[in-house]
This record gives structure tokens, sequence and C-alpha cells, in this order.
């Protein structure tokens, strides 16, 4: 282990003749590999060597430990308020797994039953409806806070559910959600509660009781932005860092070839074919498409991965400028980088997600003499209806078709 990470020798010292001592310089390489800053690795270290000094008082040797002891040394009240501690000390037992020392099923912090269950219907949502990861992470959301609401922290009995539970929490969680956003919560709910009814633990069918939330095809006009205000968003990143450059790269993404966030998380190193000019996109559905790549877009995401992207072994094309440097997430982070950037360039937006720069692509395309059918076909639509919703904003097409109103010459 560098001698870097700790000012006094003697502590180094003390770390390396520990139990912990041969798993140190391992845990403080990952740390550094996963971009973690000189003084962050110090920290870390100082707070393993803190819980060992504790595991010895305890008389626990390395072997023996489990998750329960992290929460046993967490309630100490220099730990009470220090965030970052569990998950530092859970980081280092995964560690001691992957090394044989202690036993895997040892590793992972006691769940409550609400996660339990919300963890076996990820599996089967990825396994059985092989749904894509944004998906399944937007049913979860759902799940977890129905499951939530009806059971706490408390076993969960799916068998003690009644459509009453199902009504009311719908009712309590579409008032304050998008059209969109409660249909996909109701599909969630449908595709849960059929899981819960093959699993045997529901006897009776509750899909039924599930309300249908109202959401009228061509409802509203698509929300956009002008061209004007998408050089205005693109123009407030700061290309002369490194997030500027990142963010830059993904707002083109967004702005000139209509990506949704998720297809901008699941972007790889690999997908981008350099001497053809092409980039791979995985859409819904895991369906793969081929699309040129715009030079603007090229040239971005070349300066992002020369002057900006950190060193890293993680094979995603964008990633996280703090610590651990992997992947985002989801494609919340896409929506969150759209926020921060419209709130630069001062653009107070009826919409504030990846999908504002889609509409607007779009939109932009249509006042431009593009085609309904060629617009679905840059977006990816699956079935021409999808599209339809953007004749509304072509106006000036429409009214030559609009029947006079009679008496009009009057």
């Amino acid at each position: 282990m560098e001698k870097q990470f700790f000012k006094n020798t003697e502590t180094l010292l003390r770390q390396m003749e520990g139990p912990f001592g041969p798993y140190i310089e391992s845990f403080a390489r990952l740390l550094t590999d996963q971009g973690y800053a000189q003084c962050s690795v110090g920290s870390r270290l100082r707070l393993i060597a803190d819980f060992t000094h504790w595991l010895e008082q305890q008389r626990i040797i390395v072997k023996e430990i489990t998750p329960e002891h992290i929460k046993q040394y967490l309630k100490q009240p220099h730990c009470s308020a220090r965030k970052g501690y569990a998950l530092t000390l859970q980081r280092f037992l995964d560690l001691l797994c992957k090394q044989g020392v202690i036993q895997k099923e040892t590793t992972s912090i006691e769940q409550t039953p609400v996660e339990l269950l919300a963890d076996e219907f990820r599996s089967y949502l990825r396994q059985e409806r092989a749904l894509a990861e944004p998906t399944v992470i937007y049913y979860l959301n759902f799940i977890s806070r129905f499951l939530k609401d009806r059971f706490g922290d408390g076993e969960v009995n799916l068998s003690a559910l009644c459509a009453a539970d199902v009504v009311g929490f719908v009712e309590r969680q579409a008032a304050s959600l998008h059209p969109k956003r409660a249909k996909v919560m109701t599909t969630a709910l449908r595709s849960f509660l059929q899981y819960a009814r093959y699993r045997g633990d529901l006897k009776i069918d509750l899909v039924a009781a599930v309300p249908t939330v109202a959401n009228w095809a061509m409802a509203s006009i698509p929300r956009f932005l002008p061209p004007y205000q998408i050089e205005l968003v693109l123009a407030s990143c700061n290309r002369q860092t490194a997030v500027g450059r990142r963010d830059y790269a993904i707002l083109l993404l967004l702005a000139r070839l209509g990506l949704r966030g998720g297809e901008v998380v699941a972007l790889t190193l690999d997908d981008i074919d350099w001497e053809d000019g092409y980039i791979s996109i995985r859409g819904k559905g895991g369906h793969q498409t081929i699309m040129p790549l715009p030079i603007d877009v090229g040239e971005a995401i070349a300066a992002y991965l020369k002057d900006g992207r950190p060193s890293s072994a993680n094979r995603h094309l964008f990633l996280r400028s703090l610590a651990p440097t992997v992947g985002f997430r989801g494609p919340m982070a896409i929506s969150s980088l759209v926020m921060h950037a419209l709130r630069r360039a001062g653009i107070d937006a009826p919409h504030k997600g990846a999908h504002l720069f889609r509409h607007s692509l779009a939109t932009g395309m249509l006042g431009q003499g593009a085609s309904l059918a060629e617009i679905g076909e840059l977006l990816r639509h699956r079935s021409p209806e999808t599209t339809t919703i953007y004749a509304k904003v072509d106006l000036g097409s429409l009214r030559p078709l609009a029947l006079p109103w009679p008496g009009g010459d009057l």
C-alpha cells in the first residue's frame, strides 16, 4: 500500500500488521481505480482501521464478520451522522468475499421483506418478461412504493391485499403524476399482481381492480423548444471542463438524434464505429438500431473521450464525474442533466426531461417539411400511430384542410 494515504507512517504500519493487513492494499487500489481522490481513499482506509479496532475489542475474527457487525458498529455515536460509512464497509466485505476470506451469503446487508420481494420481481421482469432495464427501473419504483404503502417495513402478506388497497394507492399517487407516468404506474401494478397470482400468493385476481387512468391519444401538443433555445442550452456547457465536455456530448445526442435517456445511459465504447461513422443504439425492448453519427456529435464525443472521460476499465461511454467512476444508474440521471442545463441557459421549459429534446427534434423536422414517416424512422417508433401526435404541431399545414365557417363570408 502506498504511503501517501497516511500522513503518519505508524498508522500505515498498524494497518498492515492488523487482521485486515493483507487486504488493505487491494482495497486502496480498488478505490483508486474507481476514481476516488487520494484524500477520499485515505479517509475510507481510516474507517477500515477504526472498524478493525472495534472488531478486535469485540473479539471478532475476520472470517466471522457479517453485515450485522456493520450495523452494530454504525450505532456508535461517532458514526451516526457519517454518510457513506455503510457503503464503504459493505464494499470492503464484498472484496473479502471475492478473495474467499468470508462466505458469499454473509456479504449482503439484510434486506426488508419489501426489498426482498422487489428483488424477486426484478428478476422476473428481466428473465421471464425480458423487459428493457429502464422499464424495469420504472416498474420497481412504483411497486416498491405500493408495497411500502401497504406493509411498511413489516412482513409482506400478499394474500391480505384487497381491491381497496389497489384503488386507494392509485388514487393517491395519480393525483401528483403526469398522465403518462400514471399509466406506467397502473401497467406496473397489473404486471405485479399477475406475478403474485402466478406465484400463488394471491387467490383472487386483483388485476381488474387497477383503475384505468385517462390518457387520451392526441390530448396535448408535444412540448418542445425552438431551435434558438436548443442552441442556448448547448452553449451553456462549459467545454473547458471535463463535465462540460461530457454534458455537451450527451445533449448533442439528444438534440441531433433524439435519443431517449435510457439509450444514452446504455451506450458503450463499443457502440461507435469511428471508421464508418455509425453509432449503435439499444432501444425499447432490446431493439438495436444502427444510425449515422453526425459530424458535430462525433467531434463532441471524441473531445470528451480525449480530455474528459476518467481513466476507467468501465465500458460505458459516459461516466459519472464523481467516484465511483461508473456509468449512470438510469435515465433519471440524464433528465437531471437536462434540467440543470436548462437552468444554466435561463430557460423555463414546461417540461424538463430528456424527452424535451426528442420532441423538439421531431417538431423542427416537421417544420422543415419532413414527413411523419421520416420522423418516425429517425425516432425509431415501432408504430406509425406514435408519430401522429406531431401532426397537431404543424398548424400551418392543417389550416388549408379546415372547412370554412358557415356564414364566414358575410
